[in-house]
């Protein structure tokens, strides 16, 4: 038993290595990180209790012992399924441990079979992270680093497989039960490789946290935190994107600059809270009514910048006056009162060689004019001279 309990406690101490790694990572409010370090107390717990069979009661080293195993399994597993916004179904759970509990006792006090006790244990790990595997991959978000969730998911399924076979060995063992059963060659080896693999599960859920923070973080820079609109920065990023591949496959792409009309008048008749959500709700509507592929920012103050891609004048021309007499009717309400609002947009289709800038300079020269014409307009920019512009007006 000596072996098999150094390999339990250098697990321990490792487990409690990343559990105070997960620790650092509490604050960051990632969901699934406080089930993650969690799991790993337990098994801190639960593995030295295991290492002290024969020196402890067997209630402790045995049933307690394995139970909060059991429970650190769980806990790994909600985390998974929490992280990618899934129902941690603790209900099933808890109901699967307490039978796992009193299986213990039976087959301890009972029965004595360490076979046994050993199948119900691995087949609930084996069970478990089969289905964090499962759920990480299925859920996994699509405009994400998939290796996380790959790397991830390969270790639970290693695990599991290591669980599996070490139930199938050890049921198949013909000879009385005693702890020297653990001494045994293959349960050894089964138990090293569950020692490596199961703080480099911790390791993956780590990796899963920093990808998640990284995304907020990157989501937060590139999206304006009250529409929900790309930044400028972004939209005129995805713009050049969008330029390069109009150039190379010799397809049209148009932009629309909005100005909410004599928002300031909003701002002073409702207050800056009105004038947010006549914001917030422009955007909201903007957004359910554009296409996949379209691209939406908010320039600054109460100007917006829609990136319209494989489509020409006359296609942003349709778009703009759809979303001009929407905004025209679009009543918002709230504890500020009722609120009606016009925009006034300004067009310009991109032409071979143009820059993203000089694109930006005709969509706004149009937009300027649309103002000074009345507001409530829509007016298109047809040559990159700026000494035409179309009128659209309604």
């Amino acid at each position: 038993m000596l072996t098999l309990a150094s390999i339990l406690t250098t697990t321990a101490l490792l487990s409690l290595a990343m559990a105070i790694v997960l620790g650092s990572l509490l604050r960051s409010s990632v969901p699934g990180v406080q089930e993650w370090f969690a799991s790993n107390l337990m098994v801190v717990i639960a593995l030295p209790l295991l290492a002290l069979r024969d020196l402890i009661p067997d209630f402790i080293s045995v049933v307690i012992a394995n139970t909060v195993l059991a429970l650190a399994a769980a806990y790994y597993f909600v985390g998974c399924a929490r992280f990618v916004g899934q129902p941690p179904r603790w209900k099933l759970l808890i109901s699967s441990i307490v039978l796992i509990a009193l299986g213990l006792i039976i087959w301890r006090y009972a029965i004595n079979s360490i076979p046994v006790r050993v199948l119900i244990m691995t087949t609930f790990f084996c069970t478990l992270c089969v289905s964090s595997s499962v759920v990480l991959l299925r859920h996994k978000p699509p405009h994400r680093n998939h290796y996380n969730y790959w790397f991830a998911a390969a270790l639970a399924l290693i695990f599991a497989a290591c669980q599996l076979t070490r139930g199938i060995y050890f049921i198949t063992l013909d000879e009385p039960s005693s702890t020297m059963m653990f001494d045994n060659f293959w349960n050894i080896v089964l138990m090293v490789i569950g020692a490596v693999t199961l703080p480099t599960m911790t390791m993956a859920a780590v990796m899963l946290t920093h990808d998640s923070m990284l995304a907020t973080l990157e989501d937060a820079a590139n999206h304006d935190h009250l529409t929900e609109a790309m930044s400028r920065k972004r939209l005129e990023a995805v713009a050049r994107e969008q330029i390069m591949r109009a150039a190379k496959l010799a397809r049209p792409l148009s932009l629309l600059i909005i100005d909410l009309d004599h928002f300031k008048r909003i701002n002073d008749t409702f207050g800056h809270a009105g004038g947010d959500e006549v914001l917030r709700e422009f955007a909201r509507m903007t957004r359910a009514s554009l296409r996949d592929g379209d691209a939406l920012g908010r320039l600054g103050g109460e100007e917006f910048g829609i990136l319209l891609p494989n489509t020409d004048t006359n296609g942003a021309l349709a778009i703009a006056r759809r979303l001009r007499e929407d905004s025209e009717r679009h009543l918002i309400s709230g504890a500020f009162g009722e609120c009606h609002y016009s925009i006034s947009i300004g067009i310009a289709t991109w032409r071979d060689g143009e820059s993203f800038d000089r694109l930006s300079i005709r969509a706004d020269r149009a937009l300027y004019t649309a103002k000074n014409e009345g507001r409530n307009r829509v007016l298109v920019d047809e040559h990159n001279n700026l000494d035409s512009l179309t009128s659209a007006a309604a």
